[in-house]
């Protein structure tokens, strides 16, 4: 068996040395150098633009505007699953350009030139006139009758709103002796900060349009570019090469269709659109700023009467991914806690920031941040310990949900707080910890999650592989589910090996995802990829393998019931006595005169099903109380992800997760100008991200309960380490000042205000 073992990544050695080819890499150096012209206005309209001196400008071959845009298809971002049902869609709201501005940065036009000098020449050549708008940045200042209205269609600028009602509220809180506890939480507008950032080239060939980008979502793209041009899908090829991080804002159609079109303006020329990193932050996507309202009704015993939620997610200029991640942070409440009495909003707001997508966790960070401090703020307020109180109230043993069916098969919460307990020492350090007087104060605080894994019944979830046998034996695979950096290509050789069994070395991830060439898959989202993957290469492997032994049959006269693949050879199973090696067998039916036979097996297997993962953070912190300032003593991560595939890859994968959460909840906000919308802090300088020494040690350790509707026992990891660690330190800090802290992230400028209010200043 090769799953459960931290065999070495497949693509180590290649990323080490600098073979491993990205975008850039591929790109020939005669590209066609193409720049965006944004908008330096964040609301408003263009009225004329200028581009006379631009063209002068040697090099410079063409200069595009939104007034050149023919026929104005209008067309999704969003990297979801396509629906042939229209109300399924997501919102058609982009153009490729456009002349109404609807946050800083909005794409306006574009320069193609030979070299990048006179590409950036060209973009500071060209003049706008503007009519512009008042801005608004708050979702909840937007809903407002009056405020500057972003969308016609969306009146007081709504994109959406949901509820989730179970019981009934109003009667529920008239139930005597109850304790009221509300809160307001908030959560900051976040960039992926991926190292690569988004890149992508398009040139014309024999007809189509051939595009080579930094995505995750390749099979999706294509789709997207066709709307976005008006063309027949099928037009359209898509490549998807190494990719230097994504983390959800590659989970976009970012600027592929505009690279396309750019390239049908030059005469199908290969065009190539790289874009900085003060455009990856005001112009890609960013993760949703949220508003939560909670209030919560308590009997004397601490069990919930009734429970109140509001949430308000910040949108940004369009909808993107829209309001799939506040209704996921919604939903997410009563099935954590559950009540018999919920009544629960939540509406995702245009507003003229950044616009917001998917990023890591699909706000689920948000969430937890604002319920799990809420969570210690009713246990401080009714004397009750955060750790008793979670274990009483938490979602129960044989918990399903209704809409999802997913089920709490395991103990996993209790089972993962014991192992998070044990290591930090919980016991004893939250009484030292208790009552603290001075300057210097330590605490000890906690979160818990839950987390779905893929996206089922919600949307679309199949998985699609190919796999072909060498003449050597080895076996190449191909899936549309995407290696981004999280090392998913060696948890499909390690699943693929042990179906087979056949040794790790002997199967070849191809890793470049190619519309024309690797078989349909959605790509990386969700924290599908082990789990979804995992059925179709499950089902590919079992026809292949029978395959295999069907031949065997020819040339062994062995009944195939009687035949097995162990180790690379196709061995008799009542003696176990090698026959012949799987390469042996591999040359012969590629070139037997009698019956030459390539063996390949390809299948999509479409998953109708869902898993709950799980987990706990917990964390120790030291606060400054005169400088306003934390800091991160000792963090662990505890979780439940079923069965490990890769157990060294886990912990990578827990480790960045909570390298995440750690800026989310102590540094990480992107400022706007008021009065502008415009980004204050676009840069990797004054964008105050966490890095290696903003971290103490990093623990990660697993629950291993096997999910049981899981190929190979898996289920999410990608995303669940972002989400509980912000609350955990937020509620750190509470335990040490006794001091509620509501918003992240937790700056000094934040600790300041809370801590004069509190007298502790």
């Amino acid at each position: 068996m090769i799953v459960g073992k931290s065999v070495k990544r497949v693509d180590a050695v290649d990323k080490i040395t600098g073979r491993a080819k990205y975008t850039d890499d591929l790109c020939d150096k005669g590209a066609l150098i193409a720049k965006i012209y944004h908008s330096t206005i964040g609301n408003g309209l263009v009225k004329s633009i200028d581009t006379s001196e631009a063209e002068k400008i040697k090099g410079v071959v063409k200069v595009v505007t939104c007034f050149d845009l023919k026929e104005k298809h209008y067309f999704p971002t969003a990297g979801h699953p396509w629906s042939t049902d229209p109300h399924h869609q997501d919102v058609a709201d982009r153009l490729v350009l456009t002349d109404r501005i609807r946050f800083y940065g909005d794409d306006i036009a574009a320069v193609i030139a030979e070299d990048e000098v006179a590409a950036s020449q060209a973009i500071r050549a060209i003049k706008v006139e503007y009519e512009e708008y008042p801005v608004v940045l708050d979702p909840i200042e937007a809903m407002k009758d009056g405020a500057p209205q972003l969308h016609e269609k969306y009146p007081n600028n709504i994109l959406a709103h949901t509820t989730n009602i179970k019981g009934n509220y109003a009667e529920a809180i008239k139930e005597e002796g109850l304790k009221t506890i509300e809160g307001w939480y908030e959560t900051p507008t976040v960039q992926h900060c991926h190292i690569e950032n988004f890149i992508c080239y398009c040139y014309e060939e024999a007809g189509r349009l051939h595009v080579v980008s930094s995505t995750q979502i390749p099979h999706i793209v294509r789709r997207i570019v066709g709307q976005a041009l008006g063309i027949d899908w099928g037009k359209v090829r898509l490549v998807k090469p190494y990719i230097g991080g994504g983390f959800g804002n590659k989970q976009d159609a970012l600027y592929e269709p505009l690279c396309a079109y750019l390239c049908t303006q030059v005469g199908g020329r290969l065009v190539k659109l790289d874009i900085s990193r003060e455009e990856t932050f005001a112009c890609n996507r960013v993760r949703h700023a949220m508003k939560f309202h909670i209030i919560s009704h308590l009997r004397p015993d601490g069990s919930i009467a009734a429970r109140k939620v509001e949430v308000f997610s910040n949108q940004g200029g369009y909808a993107s991914h829209g309001h799939g991640i506040a209704a996921k942070a919604m939903n997410s409440i009563p099935q954590l806690y559950p009540c018999d009495n919920v009544e629960c909003d939540a509406y995702t707001v245009f507003t003229n920031r950044t616009v917001a997508g998917a990023m890591r966790g699909y706000g689920m960070p948000q969430v937890t941040f604002a319920i799990e401090g809420h969570t210690d703020d009713i246990c401080k307020e009714m004397g009750i310990s955060p750790l008793q109180f979670r274990r009483k109230y938490l979602m129960p043993l044989g918990y399903v949900d209704g809409f999802s069916k997913n089920e709490l098969y395991h103990d996993s919460f209790n089972q993962c707080m014991d192992k998070a307990m044990k290591y930090i020492d919980y016991d004893r350090k939250i009484k030292e910890y208790a009552n603290q007087t001075g300057d210097i104060r330590r605490g000890i605080g906690m979160s818990v999650f839950w987390y779905n894994t893929a996206v089922w019944p919600i949307s679309l979830e199949s998985s699609s592989c190919r796999m072909v046998l060498n003449q050597d034996g080895s076996v190449q695979v191909q899936l549309g589910e995407t290696e981004i950096g999280q090392g998913a290509d060696t948890a499909y050789a390690q699943m693929t090996a042990d179906v087979l069994g056949i040794p790790f070395e002997m199967v070849h991830t191809v890793s470049t995802q190619d519309t024309d060439l690797t078989p349909f898959g959605t790509g990386a989202y969700a924290s599908r990829q082990t789990y979804t993957a995992g059925f179709a290469i499950k089902q590919t492997a079992l026809q292949m393998k029978e395959r295999i032994l069907k031949y065997a049959y020819e040339l062994t006269r062995m009944p195939i019931f009687n035949l097995d693949i162990i180790d690379g050879n196709i061995v008799r199973t009542t003696d176990g006595r090698v026959l012949m090696t799987l390469g042996e067998l591999a040359t012969e039916a590629l070139y037997s005169l009698q019956h030459s036979e390539h063996i390949t097996s390809e299948g999509t297997y479409q998953i109708k099903s869902n898993a709950y993962s799980f987990g706990c953070c917990f964390a120790e912190v030291e606060v400054d109380i005169p400088l306003c300032k934390v800091q991160l003593v000792d963090i662990i991560n505890v979780h439940d992800c079923g069965t490990l595939i890769n157990p060294a890859l886990a912990e990578a994968q827990v480790h960045g997760g909570m390298s995440m959460g750690i800026g989310f909840g102590l540094t990480e906000t992107l400022l706007y100008d008021e009065k502008t919308a415009k980004p204050l802090n676009d840069n990797l300088l004054d964008y105050k991200l966490s890095t290696f020494m903003d971290h103490p040690h990093l623990e990660a350790q697993f629950v291993e309960n096997p999910e049981p509707t899981s190929a190979f026992g898996t289920k999410a990891l990608g995303e669940p380490p972002a989400c509980p660690v912000a609350s955990a330190i937020r509620n750190a800090v509470l335990q040490a000042t006794g001091v509620s802290i509501n918003i992240a992230p937790l700056r000094p400028h934040v600790l300041f205000e809370r801590f004069k209010e509190e007298g502790l200043i």
